[in-house]
């Protein structure tokens, strides 16, 4: 009897931690797992490249929601596409943006990120952070983020220096559909992600 009541009083403290947990905590969560994986010694070793990436892809995709950022990011291309050309598009673009952001969080050299503002807004929020390097340089990193229907917040789009990633490919996206059509977009989507692969 007294380790069901133990038990449950440790399931109603964690839920009680999770309901509180704001989506700031959500984020540096993320953000801390990330960093702990580019600084452990044995991951940087170029021999455990393919282990550090799985574990990367892995950590950001809890947070990431690769679905909704594929479709924001294509636009108004995305009604129009049938359910396995979108099939298609979330995976190829899923893998252009953990390899994207992969490549970039590997070259992290003991930056210091403060959280400075949360903001809530029904279903969205969004948080500002700010990187410091050590030459006290500092840049703004923000995440917008919607709630979804489980109540776990979820990236879709990443506001650098102001600059929205979403809206970023957007413009790329569309310019080649309309310059020469969606296929050529795939392809080149393709390529890139055979690129990054090698």
């Amino acid at each position: 009897m007294l380790k069901r009541v133990v038990l449950f009083t440790a399931v109603c403290l964690l839920a009680a931690a999770t309901a509180f947990a704001t989506v700031t905590d959500t984020v540096k969560k993320t953000v801390d797992d990330v960093i702990h994986i580019v600084s452990d010694k044995e991951l940087k070793k170029k021999s455990n490249e393919q282990r550090r990436r799985a574990a990367i892809k892995r950590s950001i995709a809890t947070i990431f929601d690769s679905q909704e950022m594929a479709k924001r990011s294509l636009g108004k291309h995305w009604n129009p596409r049938t359910p396995a050309e979108r099939k298609q598009f979330v995976d190829l673009f899923a893998t252009l943006l953990e390899n994207s952001y992969a490549g970039k969080i590997e070259s992290y050299n003991n930056e210091k990120i403060v959280y400075t503002k949360e903001t809530l807004d029904g279903e969205y929020a969004e948080v500002k952070s700010k990187v410091i390097t050590p030459k006290q340089d500092e840049y703004t990193l923000d995440y917008r983020l919607m709630k979804k229907d489980n109540g776990t917040w979820m990236v879709y789009d990443v506001v650098i220096e102001g600059v929205s990633l979403v809206s970023n490919y957007r413009t790329q996206f569309n310019r080649i559909i309309s310059t020469n059509g969606y296929p050529e977009l795939v392809k080149k989507l393709q390529a890139k992600s055979n690129e990054l692969k090698m």
